[in-house]
Parts: C-alpha cells; structure tokens; sequence
C-alpha cells in the first residue's frame, strides 16, 4: 500500500523550492547543474554543465560529440528560442551508394557519423544566454571523467547487452569493455581520454584573451577547427568516412524561434520538424477541447484516445517532417484548426486504426492514400528553472556502440545518420549538408500568469508519448511533477521506427503492468495488439520536467524507471 499523502506523495518525494531547481537523466549530472546555480550561474549555465556531465555518466546513451537540441525560456523578454543541436551529412556523403548498397538504412559504423554538433549546442547558449565561463560549467565532466565515477546498472546492464557492438570497435573496446569484458556495478569508471579533450577545450578558452565570449569560442574552435577537428577528420579518412575538417570549420548550430500549438488553455513549445517536437504538438491540438480527465486516468477509453491521436500525429511525421532546407514541411498548415478539425474526426472511440494512419494533405482535402511503410534507446534529458524563471530544456544524445571513438578523443561523432532513410524519395533522406530527423526533443509548456513547465525524457519513438502523457497528468488530472512521472505509461509502435531498419509494428501498443488487466482486454477489442512491460520499465522513457509557478515555488519530477534525479531548493 502506498504511504498516506500526508508522509510521502509519491514513491519518491516531489522535491520543492523557490531558488532554483535541475532535473536530470543522471543523478551526477542534476548535481552539476545545482552546483553551478549555486556558485552563480542560471538555468542555462547549470543546463549546460548538466548536459556535459550527462556526456560523462551516460556515455552509453549520450555522447560529447554527439546532438543536443535545446530550448530556452528567457524570462526578461519573455521569449522562448530553440538551438538545434543537429549536425549535418557531410560534404562527401554519396547518398547514390547509400540507397544503393544499404537500401533497408544506415549501416552502422563510420558511414553513419555526422557532424557532431553537441559541443556548439552547448558553446552558444553558453556564449549568449549563460554568464559563466566554459570551464566553470565543464568543471564537474571533467572530474567525473578524469577520476571517475560508481558504475551503476542502467549503464552496466546498457555495455553488457551491446558487447558484441563495442568489440566491434577496438577504440571502443579500450573504453566500454576494460579487461575485454563490460564494467561491473559499484566499480570505479575513467574516461581519461574524454576529460582529455574538454581539458583541451577550457585549457583554450584560458589562454585566449579578451571578454568571456572570447574565451568560450576560443573553446569552440579547439573542437572545430583546432587538434580535436583534425583527430575527427584524419580518422574518417583512414576509415573510409565521410567526414573532413572543412566540415567541421564550416558547421553552426541554428538558433530559431519554436513552433508551438495551444492545449487547453496551455501554450506548448517545441523544436522544429528536423526533429519528431512537432509530433507533440500534433497530438496535443487533435486533444485540445476535450475533457480528457473526464474518461478516467488510464482507462481504456482514455488510452485509446492518446494512441489514436499520437498514430495521427506520426503518420504527418513520416510523410512531411525533413530537414526544412531541404524539404518543404507545411507546418503552420500541419497545426492549423482547419487540419486538426479533419484529422480529429478520423479518430473512432470504439476502434483501433489497424497499422499507422494514412497521412494527412494539409491542402485540407480528403487525406491521401496510406503509404507502405518501409527500438533505438540512447538519450537523456536535463532541465532547470532559476529564480529569474529563466527555462532551459535540452535532450542530449548518441550512443557509443553504434559508431566508432577517435582514438585518443574518448568521443564518438554523432552517428545520429541511422535516424536518416536511404530512399531519396522519403523527407528524411540523406544528403550532403542535409541534416538527419531527430527523434530527440525536449519541450516547454506554460500557462501565461501561473507557470512554467519545461519537460522530456529519452526514448526514442516513445518520447512524445511520454511526454504527452506527463503533461496531461500534470495540467488534467492536477498531479503533482513527480506523480506525474511516476504514472504507469503506455506507447504504441504502430509506425515505422525512426531508427534503420525502421521495422514497424501494425497495431502493438505495450501497457505498463501497473495497469489494470481488464484495461488491456477492453483496448484489444477495440482492435489493439496488447503487449505488457513490467510494472517499471526503462524503455517507458524517463521523464524529467519542473513546475515552476508565478510566485517562485518550484516543484520538480524526476523519473525512477532510470536514474533521473532533481537537485534545488
């Protein structure tokens, strides 16, 4: 039995305060960000030296090289901009070989790197947005993987199940399998080459003279036009990549305005559609209006409506979403009242559509003929509030098994080129300077007056869901930010996955087992395929979000299915 709500609210406490809150995929990460707040920093300081410390004691799921889509609340101006965190395919990218020779997806190893793009993610909001040097905020990556860290069994368990994968790699192997075997629990775990290359990077920004922003892109260009540019580039040389350091001198991150969409009464912010953002606000709009509290929390009425919806949203990913430099992505007509009117009507309360929707046209003409369609788990997330209420919200990522190490680096180039389609046809086809469809996003709601809310969690494809379900917790049914994590979750698989080989599952949603049996027969009569996780399961995501409100209490949630964390007072 549960303890009364008097003692404890949920499994873990919702950690409460009014001078600054971090939330991270990491207990040492969300640690970081407290650390930084307290010596001086705001929200975007501690999120970046959260989000580094992620690419330490999360190498498995996180890398220093790899993406790091942000987005940022900026309480003075009452702005809300995203940075995106995305590299680019290469100049010398051959998309003919790829359709020709790998026409299922993006093989693993080399071939699939892009330009790593984290670094810059992290500099520029830095250099804009924070008031810290970079070394004050990579202080904590460089200690935890310059001496070390506990291992703990996420990551261990992560190593152990993709042994094969690092063995693959020797420079791998020299890092994830110490004694040629994966890292035990409780033992101490180095990255000395890591801590190497930020060394590198705040030994640059010291020597550099001038204003702080000086010496933040004197740390900049230590990564992409100095020594670590060159170890890049010669490697992929060597190895038949496709990477060169012109790649790397001529790459910049984009700083744009987000995309957002209303939900009842809720402002909700997102990043572009070169990621899966827009996907949330999608469903979020085929919900706006309806009483979703009224149908129960998890019921099956309740469940099947949040799928029907999110198989909408998914099937307008799969056949609009790209990069917009190169793909004409209609969104503003995607979000429009007209278009959601007609894509909500598809929705049957009683029935389950049997695979992925058709698209939709957002012309606002019947929607078109249902395309043939032709689990990846490496992510985290941070997110922190200050007592200025500035908002920083960012989803880190990219494996360290599914690419090789530049030797003497400790860092794997975004290999985030699995998540781009062979097929020229297809949106997220690859192309040179053309930039992958990110499934990592991380989100920011508010309600103008009363609160703030930045929210996200890994999980590939199951990201949106989490996070829709997290927030409709939240704003519907009144939970608090750490029952709203903890809430048993559900995700369906009805669509092509984002990662090669995109395999597709027509009608499988899996139900946590914290949710009533009878629930799981009444939505196979409706026509879905019943799958069930443990009570607690990883794969469900890891949602992080903060709640903080108009007179400065912050309330945060912090997901115990991995080992998020929330730090502040």
């Amino acid at each position: 039995m549960a303890p009364p709500a008097t003692f404890m609210d949920a499994y873990r406490p919702c950690l409460r305060g009014s001078r600054h809150m971090t939330v991270a995929g990491h207990y040492l990460a969300a640690e970081a960000g407290f650390r930084v707040m307290e010596n001086g920093g705001n929200a975007i300081d501690a999120g970046v030296a959260a989000g580094l410390a992620l690419g330490v004691v999360q190498s498995d799921l996180v890398n220093f090289a790899g993406v790091a889509p942000i987005v940022i609340y900026l309480a003075e101006t009452d702005e809300v901009l995203t940075i995106s965190g995305l590299g680019v395919w290469p100049r010398a990218t051959d998309a003919a070989w790829m359709a020709a020779e790998h026409a299922e997806g993006v093989p693993r190893g080399v071939k699939r790197q892009i330009v790593p793009s984290a670094p810059d993610a992290w500099l520029t909001a830095l250099a804009r947005y924070g008031r810290l040097s970079f070394a004050e905020v990579a202080h904590a990556a460089i200690s935890l993987a310059r001496d070390g860290f506990v291992m703990y069994p996420l990551m261990a368990e992560v190593i152990g199940d993709h042994e094969a994968h690092y063995a693959e790699f020797p420079s791998n192997a020299a890092i994830y399998l110490p004694g040629g075997r994966p890292p035990e629990v409780g033992k101490p775990f180095v990255q000395s080459d890591l801590a190497g290359t930020i060394q590198y990077m705040a030994d640059r920004e010291a020597a550099a003279s001038g204003s702080r922003e000086d010496g933040i892109r004197a740390a900049r260009d230590a990564f992409y036009k100095g020594d670590i540019a060159a170890q890049i580039a010669d490697f992929h040389e060597r190895e038949g990549g496709w990477l060169r350091r012109q790649d790397l001198v001529d790459f910049s991150v984009a700083i744009e305005p987000a995309h957002s969409t209303c939900f009842n009464g809720i402002d909700v912010y997102a990043c572009g559609p070169w990621c899966q953002g827009p996907v949330l606000l999608q469903a979020l709009a085929l919900l706006d209006g309806q009483d979703v509290a009224a149908l129960g929390h998890n019921s099956p009425e309740y469940i099947h409506l949040l799928t029907e919806a999110f198989k909408l949203a998914v099937a307008d990913r799969e056949r609009w979403y790209g990069d917009p430099r190169f793909v004409d992505v209609p969104l503003e007509r995607l979000l429009s009242d007209e278009y959601t009117a007609l894509r909500r009507a598809m929705i049957d309360p009683d029935k389950a559509y049997p695979g992925m929707p058709p698209a939709g046209d957002p012309g606002l003409r019947e929607p078109a003929a249902k395309r043939e369609p032709v689990p990846a788990l490496d992510t985290s997330y941070v997110c922190c509030v200050d007592a200025d209420g500035n908002v920083f919200s960012a989803t880190p990522s990219d494996a360290s098994y599914d690419g090789p190490v530049v030797p003497g680096t400790g860092i794997v180039p975004s290999t985030r080129g699995s998540q781009s389609r062979p097929d020229p046809e297809h949106p997220a086809s690859l192309a040179p300077g053309k930039r992958p469809r990110l499934t990592p996003n991380p989100a920011f709601a508010r309600k103008p007056g009363e609160w703030v809310m930045p929210f996200g969690t890994p999980g590939g494809d199951v990201q949106c869901q989490a996070m829709m379900q997290a927030l409709i917790n939240v704003t519907a049914f009144g939970m608090n930010p750490q029952d709203a994590v903890e809430a048993p979750r559900f995700a369906s698989y009805s669509f092509p996955s984002s990662f090669a080989p995109h395999p597709y599952y027509p009608k499988l949603l899996k139900l946590e087992g914290r949710i009533d049996s009878a629930t799981g027969t009444a939505l196979e009569e409706r026509g879905h395929e019943i799958e069930w996780w443990g009570d607690w399961h990883w794969h469900a995501g890891a949602m992080c979000l903060i709640e903080g409100r108009e007179d400065g209490v912050m309330s945060a949630g912090a997901d115990p299915r991995r080992a998020c964390y929330a730090a502040g007072w």
